[in-house]
């Protein structure tokens, strides 16, 4: 797996010896880099975040014209992909996410979005704290689970799978946006260098945490290549898997449904 001597089973930061200590480390880092977190993503992406989570968006739209849809944002962050769902929205979005820190700046965001937008006032989307491995919802509650960026810091793959699986109704959707190791050549090369040389240096300048911004590479090296994920989630049972790369194939959106009972 990305060239991994052994099974990917989960996200390891430094000095992790097991996956609760993983889980408890990467939750410690995101608190540490909430302040900064925002205007990073958007300044090492070169803004490009923002057309990757409306490129998701539009794809998902189908499910979200629904009135009926109820919606899950798993690993929601700031709530960036959760806002972009629900801008042309009619299903019913909710967000969680296990670091508190993040929250906050969530539920900031999305009192402001009608605002700043200019698009007319609507339900502030409900945020709750919730570990993706023990998610606080009944079986079979969502139309449709997504994730950006936020998959890859599980420390357990399949059991974040699996818990998706769990809470989606028959039928339903999972649709994961994440960071991708691009081929060898020119452009994957170039892509390497910056991303392991020169976004680490600024991340750390700009938030003041070294460690964050030199786990954000380590990390998706280690992560599934597309194909890897999209078996991982044939494993767990999921239909109608694919998944599409974009932008020099750094970043993939993978989509699966939960399997319709029988």
């Amino acid at each position: 797996m990305s060239g991994a001597s052994a099974p990917v089973k989960g996200t390891r930061p430094e000095g992790a010896s097991s996956e609760a200590d993983a889980s408890r480390k990467v939750r410690d880092m995101f608190t540490q880099i909430a302040p900064r977190y925002d205007l990073l993503n958007h300044l090492l992406s070169f803004e490009l975040d923002r057309l990757w989570r409306a490129r998701a968006a539009k794809c998902l739209q189908p499910i979200l014209k629904r009135p009926d849809a109820l919606v899950l944002d798993l690993c929601c962050g700031t709530g960036d992909l959760a806002l972009a769902l629900g801008n042309a929205a009619e299903a019913r979005i909710l967000g969680a996410d296990f670091a508190h820190a993040m929250l906050i700046r969530a539920r900031i965001k999305s009192q402001l979005a009608p605002k700043l937008s200019g698009l007319p006032p609507r339900v502030p989307i409900p945020f709750f704290e919730a570990d993706a491995l023990r998610l606080p919802f009944a079986d079979a509650s969502f139309d449709l689970v997504t994730s950006a960026f936020g998959f890859r810091n599980l420390a357990n793959y399949e059991a974040g799978l699996r818990e998706i699986y769990r809470v989606l109704k028959p039928g339903g959707t999972i649709a994961i946006l994440e960071f991708a190791e691009p081929p060898q050549g020119f452009l994957g090369d170039l892509y390497r260098w910056y991303f392991t040389r020169v976004l680490p240096r600024i991340g750390w300048l700009i938030s003041g945490h070294h460690s964050a911004y030199t786990y954000l590479p380590k990390s998706v090296a280690r992560f599934f290549r597309p194909p890897q994920l999209a078996a991982a989630m044939r494993r767990v049972g999921y239909q109608s898997v694919d998944f599409r790369e974009w932008t020099m194939r750094t970043v993939a959106l993978h989509t699966a449904t939960r399997k319709t009972e029988s």
